[in-house]
């Protein structure tokens, strides 16, 4: 993957520190007025190999902390939660021929919605790199 060697990757595991975290295993990358969200390595992990994607149309709102679209995978369907509150303006369309891409590349090719933010200080809530470690360390008892 292309973070890899990046701060926050150890292993196959990846975790970029240009983004912000969200405790449900979801991401947002802030570009301006726009953010785009995605599902961690350790949701795309734990999922498993996914094999639908099915998120709302451009135009629909999302609500910081309020599930927005389910993924599904050869193991189970999964709520996926807005990390920040705001208006969808774009969605990957790419993923409904190749959802696979969430697990492939889950922070580049496999992001799944774009959102023009409604409250950018909603940002302030999301974790760090190493606050989100911190969580997932807690979550596998290894804290």
């Amino acid at each position: 993957m292309a973070d890899e060697g990046r701060p926050g990757a150890t292993g196959g595991e990846t975790y970029p520190d240009d983004i912000r975290y969200h405790p449900e295993h979801d991401w947002a990358r802030v570009d301006g007025e726009e953010a785009t969200f995605g599902v961690t390595w350790f949701a795309q992990d734990n999922l498993g190999e996914i094999v639908f994607f099915d998120p709302p149309g451009a135009g629909a709102t999302v609500s910081s902390g309020q599930p927005y679209a389910e993924i599904e995978s050869v193991k189970a369907v999964a709520d996926v939660f807005a990390p920040l509150s705001g208006e969808i303006v774009a969605v990957n369309e790419a993923l409904s021929d190749a959802p696979e891409r969430i697990n492939e590349d889950p922070y580049g090719e496999g992001w799944l919605v774009r959102v023009r933010l409604a409250d950018p200080a909603e940002l302030g809530s999301l974790l760090d790199v190493g606050a989100y470690r911190a969580l997932l360390d807690s979550e596998r008892g290894e804290a």
